[in-house]
């Protein structure tokens, strides 16, 4: 995969929860507590949930109501095919995928180079996703993509949802070494602005790469965990 030299911005993921009590019965049977039915009806209780990958740290941690939940250790692209740098969001998440290249098929399973966890980002072609060489985790070792460990992915999975904010950062920031510790903090004379967990725009622009790979999903109840993953270049 090709480098994309840019810098995205973030959008948030929310949730909402509303509780609605029927009117007449707020007024008539408990005045007391249809005020306070009122009051939570109106509220909303909302989550921003944000993926920050440190590519200098090698390091993934999921970030939610600015709290670290846990963080975990990725393999980041390798220096003739980097990661990209900036703000994105999950587009798509694939349970089980079957990877595709050139004519070869690698039903799910141990040998499957994404692994059991395919997550897209909004960059096309690059996501977060397992490996079938679980040696490279810690190392700048992937075509571009994030990878994580099974159990890692897999435990991660479940917690992240669709229009998720995913923030790679290139070079160690304030937020970083706050995230993932470490002695060594860029000079900010030196460095551009740090990059904060939560930004406040869009995010970046899907990339034109005609070598991208693409995720797609069965469309059959039968074989709904077995998604296609097309791809034209290793991932």
């Amino acid at each position: 995969m090709k480098a994309l030299k840019q810098s995205g911005l973030a959008i948030v993921a929310t949730m909402t929860v509303v509780l609605a009590i029927p009117v007449a019965a707020q007024n008539v049977a408990h005045p007391a507590a249809a005020n306070e039915a009122a009051k939570i009806q109106t509220s909303q209780v909302t989550a921003k949930r944000v993926i920050v990958v440190s590519l200098e740290d090698r390091k993934l941690a999921l970030v939610e109501d600015g709290k670290v939940i846990k963080t975990y250790p990725v393999a980041v692209g390798k220096p003739s095919t980097p990661s990209p740098v900036g703000t994105f969001t999950i587009q798509r998440r694939v349970m089980n995928p079957t990877y595709s290249h050139d004519g070869r098929i690698v039903l799910p399973g141990p040998n499957n180079p994404v692994g059991s966890r395919w997550m897209g980002l909004s960059i096309h072609g690059y996501g977060i996703h397992g490996t079938n060489v679980p040696s490279s985790i810690g190392k700048a070792a992937s075509h571009g993509c994030i990878r994580m460990a099974k159990a890692d992915l897999e435990e991660l999975y479940p917690m992240v949802a669709e229009g998720d904010t995913v923030e790679l950062i290139g070079e160690r920031n304030v937020e970083t070494a706050q995230l993932f510790g470490g002695d060594q903090v860029p000079n900010p004379a030196a460095q551009p602005a740090a990059q904060t967990i939560v930004a406040s725009t869009a995010p970046a622009p899907a990339s034109s790469q005609a070598n991208a790979p693409v995720v797609t999903p069965n469309q059959s109840r039968a074989a709904a965990t077995v998604a296609s993953l097309m791809l034209a270049g290793s991932m």
